[in-house]
């Protein structure tokens, strides 16, 4: 297993993203006591401002591990039991049958059955997953909406199911999470923010990682471009948006840095107990967003190369903005890397995305810097 860092290795892999196509990137690559900070292009392609690898990021679902270990100090101190049927606590949400059936370790995972709420809450993604038949224009139309957080899981509730609770394999949905920040709240008896910023994120030591107050990212920052498939030509700026379309599901803006900390603190049994750790490892088959079928574990899931390890962590997107942060099981060997462009690949005549050169040239990326 290679543990060195080879900083010219890692920067002509940084470039070949942005050469392919990718306005601007950067990422923090750790082994041990060693640190590798780059960036590559622009945050800015109007004025051409150039990214840095200091910058604050909207971090989309890599928000997921860090409620997820919210809920599960909650079980460690005995407020939440994870394999109680959810409607025991928010009946009035799932209500019936489904309230019984669906546990809160089915949230954790992506098992509950429960629809995504978002192709309810933006019409012009209706036909979600048939990309195809989505339009763009609900993310201009939403931009400054105020959701109400009940009013979306109600919305996923009430889709046709897209499982059988406890059933494989799960699915991807952010109805489950929003849940998991109503039982957060409710147990604790303040919001999800306030509970996250004091009890994981100050609990990890995060300095430049908090939830969005407004529609705006505050400290340095890139913008944020969104192409939808090729729909929006060319991709526009979303880095101004109202967040609470996903709220504490998705919303969270971090640094690289600050994600490589908080998963090496994480593994370490640093933020929850080491059972709950154990459990977040505990894996099912979930199809993911991107019609892929991955291993999932509760707010984790894992990566692994032949005779490299695995590694542990998640995944991020937003209108605009992407993250993947992964950190090797023994803490050693961490990634983080953020994009500033989002679904840059356009559909083929049967309505699938076609291959773009970003595409593999970020999978190298990651090669590089997880397995040197």
């Amino acid at each position: 297993m290679k543990n060195s860092l080879d900083s010219a290795a890692l920067n002509t892999a940084l470039e070949d993203v942005h050469r392919a196509g990718m306005p601007g990137l950067f990422a923090e690559v750790r082994d041990g006591d060693q640190v590798w900070r780059g960036a590559a292009g622009v945050a800015d392609v109007a004025t051409g401002r150039p990214v840095t690898a200091g910058m604050r990021h909207r971090v989309g679902s890599i928000t997921k591990p860090f409620t997820a270990a919210a809920v599960l100090q909650q079980v460690d101190c005995g407020l939440i039991e994870l394999d109680a049927p959810v409607g025991r606590y928010l009946p009035e949400l799932v209500p019936g049958e489904r309230g019984d059936a669906i546990t809160v370790r089915m949230l954790l995972n992506h098992t509950s059955g429960l629809a995504e709420y978002l192709p309810y809450a933006y019409p012009s993604f209706k036909a979600f997953p048939d990309l195809a038949n989505t339009r763009p224009e609900s993310l201009e139309d939403h931009r400054f909406t105020r959701f109400d957080p009940v009013e979306l899981i109600a919305m996923g509730v009430a889709a046709p199911p897209v499982g059988v609770p406890g059933g494989p394999p799960g699915v991807y949905s952010n109805t489950n999470y929003l849940l998991l920040v109503q039982l957060l709240e409710q147990v604790t008896g303040t919001t999800a923010e306030q509970y996250i910023t004091r009890n994981v994120i100050e609990c990890a030591g995060l300095r430049d990682t908090g939830f969005p107050a407004g529609p705006h990212v505050d400290g340095p920052h890139s913008r944020l471009y969104e192409a939808w498939f090729g729909m929006i030509d060319p991709p526009r700026d979303f880095s101004v948006y109202d967040m609470s379309w996903v709220g504490p599901a998705a919303s969270l803006i971090s640094t690289v840095a600050d994600l490589n900390c908080f998963l090496g603190r994480l593994l370490a049994g640093e933020i929850v107990s080491p059972s709950s750790l154990a459990h977040m490892q505990r894996t099912v088959p979930v199809v993911s967003q991107e019609g892929r079928t991955i291993d999932y574990g509760l707010g984790l899931h894992p990566m692994e190369g032949p005779g490299q390890g695995t590694f542990w962590g998640h995944g991020g997107t937003v209108w605009g903005g992407g993250a993947l942060a992964m950190t090797r099981a023994d803490g050693k060997r961490q990634m983080a890397v953020a994009v500033n462009m989002q679904r840059w690949n356009r559909l083929d005549s049967a309505g699938k995305p076609q291959p773009h050169p970003i595409d593999g040239a970020l999978a190298h990326l990651y090669r590089v810097a997880m397995y040197g």
